[in-house]
């Protein structure tokens, strides 16, 4: 679905992402690594924001590279970013069927996705015309979810969803991302909480400045040495 090859990204005379491969197919994977490590680079990359210097970026077989974000987003990858970015003021009816106002595909199926939406998050029905600005840190992240969701999304990409959020209901999302995976959207995780991420993911990726230093299953990043002392603390 997602094939990252050997890209290399700067902004000016710094270099931030050096010959960085990874691939995401039908399954969820995760990118973990401290700021600054390039992580948010890679997805900037990734959705036409930012040019790399050399390298390719291939989803479904087409080169993203050549396209501007909105031809992207219309291919099948929608973005959570970390700070949510929201319209405060418009209602969570409102900050859902925005989410599909600008896909044709999805324009004409809004009422059927937002019924998907409220399975994954059900409180979102009960909070339809709220507005999102008063909501709760997680709510707002489920809102922010559930409208990338509502442009029928091949691949999710979800950037430091845990930030802000209180470690209840850290757990509960990350139950959600789960079962969005299981409905066959592919994912693709960046996360500083690497314990949290490690249950969802089936393989994943430790960057660090800008460079792979390690890939494997779930399993194997938990057993890797430089993983536990690093980010499990162990």
């Amino acid at each position: 679905m997602l094939e990252v090859r050997n890209l290399n990204v700067g902004y000016g005379r710094i270099q931030v992402l050096w010959d960085l491969s990874i691939t995401v197919e039908s399954e969820a994977v995760g990118l973990f690594g401290p700021n600054g490590a390039g992580k948010t680079t890679l997805i900037n990359s990734i959705l036409g924001i930012v040019r790399p210097t050399s390298g390719t970026i291939l989803f479904g077989g087409k080169d993203l590279t050549k396209l501007e974000t909105h031809q992207i987003v219309r291919l099948g990858i929608a973005l959570v970013p970390q700070e949510r970015e929201l319209f405060p003021l418009m209602t969570v009816e409102e900050n859902l069927r925005s989410g599909a106002a600008y896909i044709p595909h999805a324009r004409n199926h809004i009422l059927d996705r937002m019924n998907f939406v409220f399975t994954i998050f059900p409180v979102l029905k009960e909070r339809l015309s709220q507005k999102a600005g008063t909501m709760s840190g997680g709510e707002q992240r489920m809102l922010a979810v559930g409208r990338a969701l509502m442009s029928y999304p091949k691949l999710l990409i979800l950037d430091e969803p845990s930030v802000g959020i209180q470690p209840s209901i850290v757990t509960e999302m990350f139950a959600k991302f789960k079962q969005i995976q299981k409905e066959g959207v592919a994912i693709l995780l960046t996360e500083q909480n690497v314990r949290q991420g490690l249950k969802i993911i089936d393989r994943g990726y430790v960057i660090e400045n800008g460079r792979i230093i390690f890939e494997g299953l779930s399993a194997e990043l938990a057993q890797n040495d430089h993983v536990r002392k690093a980010y499990l603390g162990v």
